[in-house]
């Protein structure tokens, strides 16, 4: 007998129109121009619950589920459906079109292989906490591009993972970051393991928030002219500005042919002046992004507030056609303006000329963030939802090392962050820039890796010296992740240590991870990587839906997700119930 598992067609919940309030009304004289020395995240432990996991099902699976995965598989499809909107109509109201991707702009990654521990056991790169490839890949989806028709350079697995948010425990108390790492089954290959880390920071004291220091910086030439850049960015902003308040300031630039400052250093519960003054704007003209990036960060010194957040939050399609405009001399340039302490956050809109390539990055040297916003839905998870997490930084710099222990690793390869890799030197060295991490932002990453046969050998190394030692032959470790981070005021870094050993290996992997490794293989698929051992595309796309399928999806994303990938397959999903891999 045959089941279905999703009947309906994709439905991402969007909001059709745009989130507007009243602000914040309460008044004062002067907005404060410092903040109080003082750590403005929770520090408090949270509890953690935990749940026995089931021991009597039997399966041929390539991980053993419980028993709460089994009693909510079959309210999958219901579940989706009812977390999930109504595509088409949201579609309509920003006149989203199915143009060519052929004139968009993006950079290729070869994607990273197998590296031997014996030769280099080190895995070193910044963090990375955009999620610009996921969005721009649902794009790209629901517009009719299909499982053949992505091109590479649109996929960035890491992006894709880390869209999700995952159930980590909070960081202890007094601690900066908290880590949470499983080794378990690899779906796609039976001869090798798969280790996903995740790392996280305090979600922030709402009452301990920092003032503001935001300037708007606009991208209002005529390449945004169109109903899904320069009104949804305008949309998009509103929600944002919705949650300023008074101790906040506000400054808008723009920038077409030449550029201009709309509003200066303005208090953020002013909310009608800031919308006003983003339902004037209007586009037409070439597009100077380099005096508009200038005059923004002037603008964001004059109204700097110390101990604040200062930000610069740009919203483009990426397209610069005056001054410097390629993404070389774009990196260099604003790699000097990062120096003034002041962040910045990238938002990247639209369809047919997108430069992905740009505005990865202006985030990336920057001391920024990146998203693509493709939907009203996605500018309130950004702007609303996640904003703590996006424009306050708690960490800059932030880069991860893992050390693998050759007596239980023989190779390991890292699932995407090829253009955030590092040398091993790097580690260690404050002139190399690592990445910037918000407030309860999640950073997570997976490595497929395969398990040695004998002693292995190496360096002086924790686990080496010449041949393993001791150590290393304790084989009670598997690897060590080592974290390297400055506080956001700081030029020096300071180090964490954290070791992984037997006890994170499970065949009962928990929902977090099942549902990590059907994104990292729908990503995989996407490319056709060549790392897909055990299957082709089209069955490793069938088994990251049935992964999905496996888990409680009680989040609307991760609903929309798993109807993503339907549509990708084309609609609805059947499959032989002795096919499934949980009773």
């Amino acid at each position: 007998m045959k089941k279905r598992v999703i009947a309906s067609l994709l439905a991402i919940g969007m909001t059709a129109s745009a989130v507007m309030g009243c602000g914040n009304t309460q008044t004062a004289n002067e907005a404060p121009s410092e903040m109080p020395e003082e750590v403005w995240y929770e520090t408090e432990d949270t509890a953690e619950a935990s749940s026995e996991a089931c021991t009597d099902a039997e399966t041929e699976n390539w991980y053993e589920p419980t028993c709460e995965e089994a009693a909510t598989a079959d309210e999958t499809s219901a579940a989706v459906q009812a977390l999930t909107g109504d595509l088409e109509k949201n579609i309509d109201a920003y006149g989203f079109t199915t143009d060519s991707i052929a004139g968009e702009e993006y950079t290729e990654q070869t994607p990273n292989g197998f590296d031997s521990v014996a030769n280099a056991p080190l895995s070193t790169f910044a963090a990375d906490v955009d999620t610009a490839s996921y969005a721009n890949v649902r794009r790209l989806i629901t517009q009719g591009y299909g499982l053949y028709d992505i091109p590479g350079g649109v996929v960035r697995p890491e992006e894709m993972i880390n869209y999700f948010d995952y159930d980590y425990p909070q960081p202890k108390n007094g601690e900066r970051f908290g880590v949470n790492a499983v080794i378990s089954e690899c779906p796609w290959n039976s001869e090798s393991k798969l280790m996903i880390l995740g790392v996280n920071t305090k979600e922030l004291s709402v009452s301990k928030r920092p003032a503001s220091n935001i300037v708007f910086l606009l991208d209002i030439s005529g390449s945004m002219a169109s109903e899904d850049k320069l009104p949804l960015l305008k949309d998009s902003l509103e929600i944002l500005t919705k949650s300023l308040d008074r101790n906040d300031r506000v400054s808008i630039v723009t920038y077409a042919s030449g550029t201009n400052v709309v509003l200066d250093g303005v208090r953020g519960n002013d909310y009608w002046q800031i919308i006003g003054a983003f339902d004037r704007l209007s586009a037409g003209g070439s597009t100077n992004g380099e005096g508009g990036i200038d005059l923004a960060y002037q603008v964001a010194e004059e109204n700097f507030i110390k101990g604040g957040n200062n930000r610069v939050i740009i919203g483009t399609d990426g397209d610069f056609n005056v001054g410097k405009s390629t993404s070389g001399e774009l990196e260099n340039f604003i790699s000097e303006k990062k120096e003034s302490g002041i962040y910045l956050s990238v938002l990247g809109f639209g369809t047919g000329n997108y430069s992905d390539t740009i505005a990865e990055t202006l985030a990336d040297a920057g001391n920024g963030n990146y998203s693509y916003i493709d939907s009203l839905h996605e500018a309130e998870k950004v702007l609303g939802k996640e904003m703590y997490s996006t424009i306050y930084t708690v960490a800059k710099d932030v880069k991860f090392q893992v050390e693998f222990n050759p007596a239980m690793v023989s190779s390991y390869r890292q699932i995407g962050y090829e253009n955030r890799a590092l040398n091993a030197e790097d580690f260690k060295d404050d002139t190399k820039d690592g990445g910037e991490v918000g407030a309860g932002h999640q950073v997570t990453v997976a490595y497929e890796i395969q398990l040695a046969n004998g002693n292995g050998a190496g360096s002086d190394l924790k686990y080496q010296d010449g041949v393993v030692n001791e150590k290393g032959k304790a084989k009670d470790e598997w690897c060590t992740l080592s974290v390297a981070y400055k506080d956001p005021d700081k030029n020096t870094s300071e180090y964490l240590e954290f070791p992984i050993d037997a006890d994170n290996y499970t065949t009962k992997p928990s929902d977090d991870f099942i549902f990590a490794t059907s994104v990292a293989e729908f990503a995989m698929a996407l490319t056709g990587s060549e790392y897909l051992v055990d299957m082709d595309r089209e069955e490793a796309l069938d088994q990251a839906i049935k992964t999905a399928g496996m888990v409680d999806l009680t989040d609307e994303y991760k609903a929309e997700f798993l109807e993503l990938m339907e549509l990708v397959d084309g609609g609805a999903h059947y499959y032989e119930e002795d096919d499934l891999w949980y009773e």
